[in-house]
C-alpha cells in the first residue's frame, strides 16, 4: 500500500516573494505587472476614445484617401 502523500515535497519558499533573475516567482510578478499595463492600456483608450498609439502621438491618423 503506498501512502497518498508520497512524491509530495514541501519547500521553504514563499510563493509571491520577491526574486531577482529567471525563477517562478519572478514570472508571477511579471504576469501580475503585464496584467496591470493590459488594463491601463484599456481603460486609456475607452476615456480617450482613441488607441494607445494615437493617445501618446506615437501614431498619425491616415485618411480615407491616402490608404
Amino acid at each position: 500500500m503506498t501512502s497518498p502523500t508520497k512524491g509530495i515535497t514541501s519547500t521553504n519558499i514563499e510563493r509571491n516573494e520577491w526574486q531577482w533573475g529567471f525563477t517562478p516567482q519572478a514570472e508571477l510578478w511579471n504576469g501580475r505587472f503585464a496584467m496591470l499595463g493590459f488594463m491601463a492600456a484599456l481603460l486609456t483608450e475607452w476615456l480617450s476614445g482613441e488607441g494607445i498609439l494615437h493617445f501618446y502621438g506615437l501614431m498619425h491618423y491616415m485618411s480615407v484617401a491616402t490608404r
